[in-house]
């Protein structure tokens, strides 16, 4: 009872002073008060996990009636394009697990001939990243850990690093494609970025830092790895992946993969389809997952209340609405343009050193914050760059790659290592300590956030 009211005193004093620091800087009331209110919702965050959804409710509802935002403006920041999106993708997700497809593409994947322990992780890193640039980082962490963790019983090895290399990989992937991570969906959304663009830019940008992160991640588990190696050749390297293979019946495989692949072909031409139809940006973008998810639920009738009330993730995609519409009544008040000239004044009106910075502080406030919560409060402070005549793309980089990146950092970095942790802890007992993964995933972070900086501020390309 002590620590909880210790929390609370400090969440609220902790609010309160920066709200007041606002003030005194020169914000006007609504502008500190939405300041602290905001700053009250993220430490409520960080301090009552548990309690999240209760901080943005009361919230938002002390801005309603506060008159720091009405209404039609509560409606128009929740980004409700982004919430359908993510429903109608859990629902495929939904579809995709109960058919045993991601078990199924796993487990083909890893039957490999003379498998080694090098190879087994290269593997396992490679697959982790492409998963979670088709579908979310969440669900492709959650089958890696499973397959991970029956590989590694099998042989008799600690699975701990081949998880968290799993982990480091799948939170680099992340980053390569829109689908990846809500934080892609939702840069997407606000800044006109298209499928498309992704795959020009960020993906060869990812696949850089994972062929990086590979190489360090070989060296640093070189013993784990050399261990497995002489296990695989005592046990065996078949047997176990024979075993793992449970393959779904060819029919509904195939019909599975293909609404899948047909999902995956018009988002990537959302851009196309709506400048040939007229119709505004990311609609068609929007439309498709909500389409494929209502022929599911007509498919698959029996199993449609599942999909919604099961599959679909309410707690965190109404946490993800509130803090949207707190994130953009800093935008309603000024707060973000007066934030962003005292950014630009302290980089001396300079596109690389503001890129860097937002790439830096989007890095190392993942490591600490979900990323989704960071990216949210500071998709209004990019948005306020435009009207100070600054280009805004080599930002949404930043942004984008220095949520994902700096995931890596510490073990509550993102939802993937919270998952992967969870199911350690209830699966297997074990429990892995904050430096056991600190320094290996510092020196991921770091590594991999310096070479994005280096191309997103020397190369005319992300411009």
């Amino acid at each position: 009872m002590k620590s909880l009211v210790f929390k609370l005193f400090s969440l609220f004093l902790l609010s309160f002073c920066l709200g007041l620091c606002a003030r005194s800087s020169g914000m006007d009331a609504h502008q500190a008060l939405s300041i602290g209110i905001f700053s009250a919702s993220i430490l409520g965050t960080l301090l009552f996990w548990d309690f999240r959804l209760s901080f943005a409710f009361i919230g938002t509802s002390v801005l309603l009636m506060t008159r720091t935002i009405d209404l039609e403006h509560v409606i128009e920041f929740s980004s409700l394009e982004v919430i359908l999106f993510l429903v109608g993708m859990m629902v495929v997700i939904g579809l995709l697990k109960d058919s045993g497809v991601f078990a199924w593409i796993v487990s083909l994947i890893l039957r490999i001939p003379r498998l080694t322990g090098r190879r087994f992780a290269i593997i396992i890193a490679l697959i982790s990243a492409l998963l979670a640039c088709a579908i979310d980082e969440v669900t492709s962490i959650i089958f890696m850990v499973v397959a991970i963790l029956e590989i590694c019983d099998y042989f008799e090895v600690n699975p701990v690093p081949f998880i968290i290399i799993s982990v480091l990989a799948t939170n680099i992937g992340s980053s390569a494609t829109v689908l990846g991570n809500p934080i892609g969906i939702l840069i997407a959304s606000k800044s006109g970025l298209s499928f498309e663009d992704f795959i020009v830019k960020a993906f060869p940008l990812a696949a850089l830092c994972l062929v990086i992160t590979i190489f360090i991640l070989l060296s640093w588990y070189r013993k784990p790895i050399i261990f497995l190696d002489q296990q695989m050749k005592k046990l065996g390297a078949n047997e176990i992946l024979v075993r793992l293979i449970s393959v779904p019946p060819e029919k509904s495989l195939k019909i599975n993969l293909g609404i899948f692949a047909a999902m995956l072909v018009f988002i990537s031409l959302h851009r196309r389809m709506e400048m040939i139809w007229g119709l505004p940006a990311n609609t068609v973008l929007l439309v498709v997952p909500l389409v494929t998810s209502g022929l599911v639920m007509i498919w698959k009738h029996n199993k449609a209340r599942k999909y919604i009330e099961k599959d679909v993730e309410w707690w965190t995609l109404l946490f993800f609405l509130l803090l949207f519409v707190q994130a953009g009544t800093l935008k309603y008040t000024g707060a973000t343009i007066f934030i962003a000239k005292h950014m630009l004044a302290a980089c001396g009106n300079s596109l690389g050193l503001l890129v860097s910075a937002v790439l830096w502080i989007s890095a190392i406030g993942s490591s600490i914050l979900d990323n989704v919560v960071l990216v949210a409060a500071f998709i209004p402070v990019v948005q306020g760059f435009q009207s100070l005549s600054i280009d805004l793309q080599p930002l949404w980089w930043a942004l984008l790659f220095g949520g994902c990146l700096g995931g890596n950092i510490t073990l509550i970095g993102s939802t993937a290592n919270i998952v992967a942790i969870g199911i350690l802890e209830k699966e297997k007992r074990v429990k892995i300590s904050f430096f056991n993964w600190f320094w290996v995933g510092l020196s991921v972070g770091l590594i991999t956030t310096f070479v994005v900086t280096i191309a997103l501020v020397f190369l005319p390309f992300y411009g």
